[in-house]
């Protein structure tokens, strides 16, 4: 758990991040058999970078995670790793998926991410409850449409 500072040779950090990202077109890919083994891609790749996961969850079509990075990485480098390297390995262990996303694109451009000052629990709680908020509001959002050919008056 990353709640107290971590320390490099000369410094002293706890540098935590709030990321989203999604898959391209905002697909619904990440489900069944590959939330799984996306989870663990992403999990291992955090591992050799050496930042932490303090939160995670995937979704249907995106990826929310809670971070440590470490203050010698910047964030866009390390978004940059994590998307394109785990783009590759999900091709490498899932071929078929090149038929939908072609040329080893899995990854929509761009992504979120805000910096977490001591408000963790906040963010955490944000992070596991995400998957059932939306089911709900999906639910919830369901409207009754006019015709706009009967005329409104």
């Amino acid at each position: 758990m990353a709640t107290k500072a971590q320390s490099l040779a000369h410094t002293r950090w706890l540098c935590k991040y709030h990321i989203v990202f999604t898959p391209k077109y905002r697909r619904k890919a990440i489900f069944n058999q590959y939330r799984e083994s996306i989870g663990e891609i992403l999990s291992r790749l955090c591992e050799y970078k050496g930042v932490n996961i303090i939160e995670g969850h995937l979704m249907i079509d995106h990826v929310h995670m809670l971070v440590t990075i470490p203050p010698k990485i910047s964030v866009s480098s390390f978004m940059g790793y994590l998307k394109g390297k785990s783009a590759l390995m999900i091709f490498d262990k899932h071929p078929n998926l090149k038929y939908k996303y072609g040329n080893r694109h899995f990854g929509a451009e761009g992504y979120y991410i805000s910096t977490v000052g001591l408000n963790e629990a906040t963010i955490k709680k944000y992070i596991t409850e995400q998957e059932i908020h939306d089911k709900m509001s999906d639910k919830i959002s369901i409207k009754e449409y006019e015709d706009p050919f009967k005329g409104g008056k």
